[in-house]
């Protein structure tokens, strides 16, 4: 296909700067995480973006109007959906991550943070998340790249995690080792069921206390 997909995390959030475990909290941008969204569309400036997609969260949709912004594409087609909000950490939610690392010990917490189907009280697994992430790319991003448009995702940690999942043809267990970096653009050139054939990465370096 000639359309590319560019996935992008959202930038750093309230909640981030504080250590808290957000989830599906809507915390805001940071002056920060505004600064480096816009320098995260500096970067690709050079790639006409044809359709855009978000989750319903609020730091995802400013970031992607900053990338958009910059590049003077304010008027791109958008879609916000709630299958590319974050993972729901379900109990955890705002709490901090740092203090909950030492509580339940550095094994546990990893496998809280990363692994594939590792419960969460009251909230969900990556492969939750992979189950409805996927399937909206399947049936709204990958159709746009079918019709050779080049589409900007911007999105979430773990549902991006999730994403690539499936693009990378990732498994469950490696999936664990794989982290969405901050400031990070991914652009990928697709096979028609949405496997990845090429991969660039762009960035814009990044501190964020995530």
């Amino acid at each position: 296909m000639k359309g590319k997909l560019i996935i992008a995390r959202h930038h750093e959030s309230e909640w981030n700067k504080l250590g808290l475990w957000t989830g599906q909290y809507d915390a805001h941008l940071t002056e920060y995480g505004f600064k480096k969204s816009e320098d995260m569309g500096l970067i690709i400036k050079d790639i006409k973006i044809d359709q855009a997609f978000a989750s319903m969260e609020v730091r995802s949709i400013e970031t992607l109007s900053c990338i958009l912004n910059v590049c003077n594409l304010e008027k791109v087609p958008t879609v916000h959906s709630a299958a590319l909000n974050e993972r729901d950490y379900g109990e955890y939610t705002g709490m901090n991550k740092w203090d909950l690392e030492k509580s339940l010990g550095e094994e546990k917490f990893n496998k809280l943070r990363r692994a594939w189907d590792y419960p969460v009280p009251n909230g969900e697994t990556l492969k939750m998340v992979y189950e409805r992430v996927v399937p909206f790319f399947l049936k709204k991003v990958l159709p746009a790249l079918k019709e050779e448009k080049n589409v900007l995702v911007v999105a979430h940690g773990n549902s991006l995690r999730a994403l690539v999942k499936y693009i990378e043809n990732i498994s469950e267990d490696g999936i664990a080792d794989f982290q969405m970096p901050f400031g990070a653009l991914f652009i990928y050139d697709l096979d028609l069921e949405g496997h990845i054939l090429n991969k660039e990465v762009r960035e814009t370096k990044s501190q964020v206390p995530a």
